[in-house]
């Protein structure tokens, strides 16, 4: 994947796929401590622990389509790339959450991409799904919840 953004989309969709009704994206730009961190929050079905200890291997997929799992190995592989971390907490009947975190001047970190035309993507593709979208630059916030908009 060659952005944030598109590996933003892989992880929403592998939400929406785990039965996620409200998917919450929150991204994070601290210029002043060289920060980037993502976090994706599903209410879906979530993962037991022997899945979750599996979650980052590339060869494993719980998908029965295809024998190989790239998005969640290739988030943290882009992440550490970028002196980041990544971090995975999920529980069954509870949901999911991936938080990464990049160093945005390190020459390895991967640029955000069209994070909007993601968002946009997402919540038209899928208007059956609650999104909350936040992004925090630099004190700036934009925010968008479609639980607080009327989308007929």
């Amino acid at each position: 994947m060659e952005d944030l953004s598109l590996h933003i989309l892989d992880i929403a969709e592998n939400s929406i796929s785990g039965s996620a009704r409200r998917i919450e994206i929150r991204i994070d730009e601290d210029a002043a401590n060289d920060v980037l961190t993502i976090e994706i929050k599903d209410d879906g079905k979530g993962m037991d622990e022997q899945t979750l200890q599996r979650a980052l291997d590339p060869f494993f997929t719980t998908r029965t389509t295809r024998r190989v799992g790239l998005g969640l190995s290739l988030l943290a592989q882009a992440s550490r790339q970028s002196d980041g971390t990544m971090e995975l907490d999920s529980r069954p009947g509870e949901g999911t959450t991936v938080k990464a975190t990049f160093c945005p001047s390190h020459p390895d970190c991967k640029p955000m991409g069209d994070i909007y035309e993601t968002m946009r993507t997402l919540v038209a593709g899928h208007p059956q799904i609650d999104f909350l979208f936040e992004h925090r630059k630099n004190g700036a916030v934009y925010r968008f919840d479609t639980r607080e908009t009327d989308r007929k």
